[in-house]
């Protein structure tokens, strides 16, 4: 990984760290950025709203891998997940999660964490919504010897009602990482 690229990734992270602070400015206002993280990590936790997860695609960017890669690397994650989430007053939403999947190299991974997403809503049934945010959380995969590591990735997504589909990317480096990870997630009641 070049210099350049580097501080780029570590600029990503720091974002992605201090982003919560901003989340539910609303309900948050006069706190200090500890009390803003327990806060929201508090009141999802203790939210009743069920999500299912169900992994759909998982995109290797062709920019940035060569063909012989590309054919041998699996896109399609088969798995699952589960979740509790909540909307602030605000319409943005929050959530901790569990999913295990199929990687790319046909490996069980898991990741796990909290993910926030800033979302903007079409009509006033307020049924239409888009949004980005981030997740932070650990993954495990089978190179790490399963063994948990920081994932800070960036998140988007478009909903209506009860069905959201969400997409992460990962980035990386020529034949490693640059994947864009989609899923569904489901309200379940």
């Amino acid at each position: 990984m070049g210099k350049g690229m580097l501080k780029n990734f570590f600029a990503i992270v720091l974002l992605l760290l201090f982003l919560p602070l901003m989340a539910c400015a609303g309900e948050t206002e006069g706190m200090d950025w500890k009390e803003k993280i327990k806060y929201n990590l508090t009141q999802t936790w203790h939210s009743r709203q069920y999500d299912l997860y169900v992994p759909l695609y998982a995109w290797h960017n062709r920019l940035t891998y060569d063909d012989e890669h590309i054919e041998k690397y699996n896109e399609n994650p088969w798995g699952a997940g589960l979740g509790v989430s909540r909307y602030d007053t605000d319409g943005d939403w929050h959530a901790l999660y569990a999913m295990a999947f199929k990687d790319s190299n046909d490996y069980v991974e898991t990741m796990f964490g909290y993910a926030f997403m800033k979302n903007w809503y079409l009509g006033d049934a307020r049924d239409f919504r888009a949004g980005v945010g981030f997740t932070v959380g650990l993954t495990q995969r089978h190179e790490y010897a399963y063994i948990p590591v920081p994932l800070p990735l960036p998140m988007f997504g478009v909903g209506y009602k009860r069905l959201d589909i969400q997409a992460a990317y990962v980035p990386g480096v020529k034949n490693d990482g640059n994947v864009l990870f989609v899923w569904t997630k489901i309200q379940l009641n």
